[in-house]
C-alpha cells in the first residue's frame, strides 16, 4: 500500500503521526510525507521520501495572529480554525498535495485533523483519506465545523466526506467520546524503559518535573512571561525540573537561571515524560494525553485553543491540577501573578499520590485498548 502522510507545522499535530508512520514502514508500506518548511528538518531525519509544501503568505498569518490577540477566545477558535488551517495553510499545502498524489498516486491520504488538503486533493481523485487524532474529537469536531465554510469553498461536500472517514484516535473511549462514525482507537505507548537523561543537575536525583509548552507557544509575545513564570514557579522548590523551548527559542532568551532548572530547545518527549514526577504544560494535546498515557500527573496552564477542554478532560479524571490565567497578567496568559498558584500547584500534585494514582489509572485504559498494529491491518487489512 502506498500512503501518503500530511501534517501543518506544528510539532504537536506531528507527533501523533509518528506512531503512525512507524506502524505503516512496519507493516511493508510504502510511505511518502508532506509537510511545511518548519518540519522538513525533523521529517529528513527519518529517512523517508519527503515533499516539502509551502509556507502561508506570512503578512497574512501575522496579521491574523494580531486579530487573534485582541479576540474573545470564541473569536479565536475561529480565526485559528477557520482562516489559519482552514484558508491559509489549505491554500499552502494544497499545489503540492496535488502534484504528489498526481505524479505518485498513492492508495490512501492520512492525514492530522487541521491540515484538510490531503483530504481535499484526496476527494477530488477518488483516494481515500484517513485522519490521526491531535487530541479530543469532540474539539476536533468542532474545528472542523468552525472550518466548514472556508473548506467548502475549495471542494463542495467535503466536510461530510471528513466526517465520514476513518478516524485513528489514542486516546480511551471513557474520556474522548467521539463523533466520528468511523472511529478505531489503538494503544500507542510501548512498555519500554525510558532513555536516561544526562546528568544536568550535578547528581541530584529530586523529583523531576517536566515543562513544556509546545511548540506555538514560543514563536508568541507572551512566550517570555509564560516561561519565566514556570520557571520562578519552580526556583525554590525541593526538585529537579526540565524546561523545553519547542525548538523555536534559544535557552539564552530565558533569562537567568536557578541550579534546580535545566533548560533545552528540545528534548525527545517520550522519554521526559516517563521520567517525570510530574508535567507542567498548558494543555496541548500531545503533552497532555503523552503524560497521561505514561502514567504520570499534570499541572495544566491553558492559554488557547483545545487547551481549556483538554485540562478539563484531566483534572475531571482526578489526574491534573488545573491553574488558569487570571485577568490582571497585563494582557499575557501567564504571568507573575500566577507564580504562586504554579508553585502550590506542582506541591499539591507531587505530595498527593491520588494525582498519580488517577493518571496510572487513565494509562492503564490506554494499555487495553488494541495495538496500533491490529488496528491499522483491520483499517488498511
Amino acid at each position: 500500500m502506498r500512503a501518503l502522510i500530511s501534517s501543518t507545522q506544528g510539532s504537536g499535530h506531528f507527533g501523533p503521526m509518528m506512531p503512525v508512520i512507524e506502524g505503516l514502514v512496519r507493516r511493508g508500506d510504502e510511505v511518502l510525507i508532506v509537510v511545511p518548511p518548519a518540519l522538513s528538518s525533523r521529517v529528513q531525519a527519518l529517512d523517508l521520501p519527503l515533499r516539502v509544501a509551502a509556507d502561508p503568505p506570512e503578512r497574512e498569518v501575522a496579521a491574523i495572529w494580531d486579530r487573534i490577540r485582541t479576540s474573545s477566545r470564541r473569536e479565536a477558535s475561529a480565526l485559528i480554525n477557520g482562516e489559519l488551517f482552514g484558508r491559509l495553510d489549505t491554500a499552502a499545502m494544497l499545489p503540492t498535495l496535488e502534484d504528489v498524489m498526481n505524479e505518485w498516486r498513492p492508495d490512501v491520504a492520512i492525514h492530522e485533523p487541521a491540515e484538510f488538503g490531503a483530504a481535499i486533493a484526496a476527494e477530488r481523485r477518488g483516494i481515500r483519506h484517513v485522519q490521526v487524532a491531535i487530541g479530543l474529537a469532540g474539539v476536533e469536531a468542532s474545528s472542523l465545523e468552525l472550518a466548514a465554510s472556508v473548506l467548502e469553498s475549495f471542494e463542495s461536500g467535503i466536510v461530510e466526506q471528513i466526517r465520514a472517514s476513518a478516524y485513528l484516535s489514542r486516546l480511551p473511549a471513557s474520556l474522548d467520546p467521539s463523533t466520528y462514525r468511523s472511529t478505531s482507537r489503538y494503544r500507542e505507548v510501548a512498555d519500554v524503559a525510558a532513555e536516561p537523561l544526562p546528568d544536568w543537575w550535578s547528581g541530584d536525583e529530586s523529583p523531576l518535573v517536566y515543562i513544556s509548552f509546545g511548540t506555538v507557544v514560543g514563536s508568541l509575545p507572551y512566550a517570555q512571561a509564560a516561561y519565566r513564570a514556570a520557571i520562578d514557579a519552580v526556583s525554590e522548590l525541593p526538585l529537579r525540573a526540565l524546561l523545553t523551548l519547542g525548538g523555536t527559542r534559544e535557552v539564552v532568551d530565558v533569562g537567568e537561571l536557578p541550579t534546580n532548572v535545566h533548560v533545552e530547545r528540545w528534548v525527545a518527549q517520550e522519554h521526559a515524560l516517563r521520567l517525570a514526577s510530574v508535567v507542567l504544560c498548558h494543555g496541548g494535546a500531545g503533552t497532555t494525553f503523552g503524560a497521561l498515557a505514561t502514567g504520570t500527573p499534570l499541572v495544566i496552564m491553558p492559554m488557547m485553543a483545545d487547551q481549556s477542554a483538554n485540562a478539563d478532560l484531566a483534572s475531571s479524571a482526578g489526574a491534573a491540577v488545573v491553574v488558569r490565567p487570571r485577568p490582571d497578567n497585563a494582557g499575557t496568559p501567564i504571568g507573575p501573578v500566577d507564580v504562586p498558584r504554579i508553585r502550590d500547584a506542582i506541591m499539591a500534585v507531587l505530595t498527593d499520590g491520588a494525582y498519580a494514582r488517577a493518571a496510572q489509572d487513565v494509562a492503564d485504559e490506554m494499555r487495553t485498548t488494541p495495538s496500533l498494529d491490529q488496528v491499522l491491518d483491520g483499517v488498511f487489512g
